[in-house]
């Protein structure tokens, strides 16, 4: 597990605080207080992603429990209600974050989160209303889970430029390890059964919300004070490295520059819109194009995702040591969006022959293409398995590599300024690829076929990857400026530099 501990910083950030230069800028004893404090960062991030995808494989079954009959639209409803809310509060909570600070917004949501979650366990006290409860509930952790764009931005104050990679790499693993975790403990729960109790309930669909909100209480008791302390050591430093009187000075000669921001956040909804985009029709796909029935689909496509999550990990893992060796801009271009063009123009099917043609009325239990709902699929040539293994191994390598650097750089272009309401905006870019996902599939895939939507993708991610080359040299933090006054006076120096030039 050396890796691991290497990944997040803490044989370097704590075991070995006492060999590290002393620049001025903090003690040893606060260095340890601001990495506990980022580690709470990442339990929330981690909580988060755990919170959405732990009830996702239930939803279904936990509304047809609830309401029988319930018509499927319901759950397509259920499940975009949480991205919803984290898009429309996202940016709102970063201006918060940045006039109140990060600890009241991150209090206020998971205070919120916790309700929410205790509500999903136990909708059926809400009969006759379970279904509407049931989208209220998903809509108010989704406005919970906007914190993570505040999460985003204190890591941002909360690092030196020198350990960004690492600490948004860390933070990208929790949030994997979260969505992995939560289905796994969702089938974990299923031992427990249903009940038909007219109180409170604890059975297969009222523990993942228990948990929830379980977890919630948790990570609020960790934002105490005694716990969790406000940093902004990304802006001492630029204070620092500028040469400036004040932080204020600081901020005044700092500009954003607006066209590298706004191009990372492009190029960022496009990155998420094409993992969504595979993840929502890998089933659909293999049944169509492979002839596997719904139950194969599933198997088969469940330890897919398991393996690949598991390289995504390793990825995340593998980032800061890579950074080392090429530069990030270079790394996310070629490693990360290059990989997602290639695994877009793999799932264009080549051929040899056309994909099985579905038995009328029973696609679902033999797989097949519906010739009778698409009728693409009599012209269509077929995919081979082995251009869709290596699709998805394309993507798992590309889409985190992409995504991280993609976060780093940005936090390193906005500079040592508070970032909450533009982490808003980068946050609420991915909830709008995963909202727009099922509407392109509906919209292109179904009435055209795969050549359409993955050629579409491909040439939009080819056209972001230009437009980030395009702008390449402003992909970077702005360089140290010549101090504009003198040094100010011993007595007004930082106490901790004092200190260490004390013999």
């Amino acid at each position: 597990m050396e890796w691991l501990k290497r990944l997040f910083g803490r044989d370097v950030r704590e075991g070995n605080n006492r060999d590290l230069p002393e620049d001025g800028l903090e003690t040893a004893q606060e260095r340890r207080r601001r990495w506990r404090s980022v580690y709470v960062i990442y339990f929330t991030m981690f909580q988060m992603s755990l919170g959405f995808s732990i009830v996702l494989t239930g939803v279904w079954p936990y509304l047809d429990m609830l309401q029988p009959g319930t018509k499927k639209d319901m759950l397509g409803v259920a499940v975009g209600a949480s991205p919803l809310g984290q898009l429309m509060l996202s940016p709102l909570l970063g201006l918060w974050a940045n006039r109140a600070g990060v600890r009241a917004p991150l209090s206020a949501t998971l205070g919120l989160f916790a309700l929410a979650s205790a509500l999903y366990s136990q909708l059926h006290l809400t009969r006759p209303y379970a279904v509407s409860c049931m989208i209220a509930a998903r809509f108010l952790i989704g406005v919970s889970s906007s914190n993570v764009a505040v999460a985003r931005a204190y890591l941002s104050a909360a690092t030196r430029e020198e350990e960004r990679t690492r600490a948004v790499s860390a933070v990208s693993l929790a949030q994997v390890l979260g969505f992995v975790a939560g289905p796994a403990l969702q089938a974990a729960a299923a031992p427990l059964g249903t009940s038909d109790s007219s109180g409170l309930r604890f059975d297969m669909y009222s523990a993942p919300g228990l948990l929830n909100a379980a977890l919630g209480l948790i990570n609020l008791l960790l934002l105490m004070p005694g716990c969790f302390h406000v940093s902004d050591i990304a802006l001492r430093e630029a204070v620092q490295a500028r040469g400036e009187r004040s932080e204020k000075e600081v901020l005044k000669s700092l500009k954003p520059d607006y066209v590298s921001s706004w191009m990372l956040v492009g190029a960022f909804f496009v990155l998420v819109f094409n993992f969504v985009l595979l993840e929502t029709l890998a089933s659909t796909l293999t049944m169509e194009q492979f002839g596997w029935g719904k139950a194969q689909a599933l198997q088969y496509l469940g330890a897919l995702m398991s393996a690949g999550a598991l390289v995504a990990c390793l990825v995340f893992a593998a980032i800061p040591p890579l950074t080392k060796l090429l530069e990030e801009r270079a790394l996310m271009l070629w490693g990360g969006f290059l990989p997602v063009v290639v695994a877009s123009l793999l799932c264009i099917p080549w051929g040899p022959g056309a994909p099985p043609l579905a038995d009328p009325g029973n696609a679902e239990a033999h797989g097949g293409c519906p010739q009778e709902s698409q009728p693409w699929c009599a012209e269509s040539r077929a995919l081979s398995l082995a251009q869709f293994l290596l699709a998805y191994g394309c993507m798992s390598v590309g889409y985190p590599l992409g995504v991280t650097l993609i976060q780093t750089i940005f936090s390193k272009v906005l500079g040592p300024r508070p970032q909450g309401v533009w982490m808003g905006v980068l946050t609420g870019a991915g909830c709008l690829s995963r909202a727009l996902g099922p509407v392109f599939v509906a919209g292109v895939y179904a009435r055209r076929g795969p050549a359409a939507a993955f050629s579409a993708t491909a040439a939009l991610t080819l056209l972001a990857l230009l437009a980030l080359r395009a702008v390449y040299p402003r992909l970077r933090a702005a360089p140290p400026t010549h101090p504009t006054h003198p040094p100010p006076p011993a007595e007004l120096q930082p106490l901790a530099s004092k200190h260490h030039a004390e013999p």
